[in-house]
């Protein structure tokens, strides 16, 4: 269960991964060794699942974003677990959802360029073989990044 200090360290976290002990303490009336431990209760409770670095991906070349629908042909557990596989070899797709509605798969990818994003659908997603369509729409602007989740 988490309280309101739990709450609160997990927020500051989100936003900065990089603080210190110290630094947390300070922020939550607690002692640094309180601090760290309430930390490390956190981690190994699995509320914090690990501390990633935020890229620029126009800083990295990647200027296309988009998202890609896809509808499978067949369902089945091979088919899916085929398709799994093959997303989860593409560094092009940052994520991946089953989704409910009309499309089964909703993916998020990152491309140099409109070439490559094209031979990401025409070389790799449609000729898979569970594959029936595909619908992609390109990013124009992102007005929210990724934010925190609500604690």
């Amino acid at each position: 269960m988490l309280d309101s200090t739990d709450t609160r360290l997990l927020s500051a976290l989100q936003k900065d991964a990089h603080l210190t002990a110290h630094q947390l303490g300070e922020m939550l009336n607690l002692s640094p060794s309180q601090a760290g431990r309430r930390r490390q209760r956190l981690e190994a409770e699995g509320y914090i699942t690990g501390y990633a670095a935020r890229l620029d991906p126009l800083k990295l070349g990647l200027q296309v974003q988009g998202f890609i629908q896809v509808h499978l042909g067949t369902h089945g557990p091979e088919q899916s677990a085929s398709f799994a596989r093959m997303v989860d070899t593409r560094p092009e797709i940052t994520s991946a959802w089953t989704m409910t509605g009309e499309a089964d798969y909703l993916l998020h990818v990152y491309c140099d360029d409109l070439s490559a994003l094209n031979c990401l659908l025409h070389q790799v997603i449609l000729p898979h073989p569970a594959v029936a369509r595909v619908h992609s729409q390109i990013v124009m602007d992102q007005l929210k990044r990724d934010a925190p989740l609500p604690t």
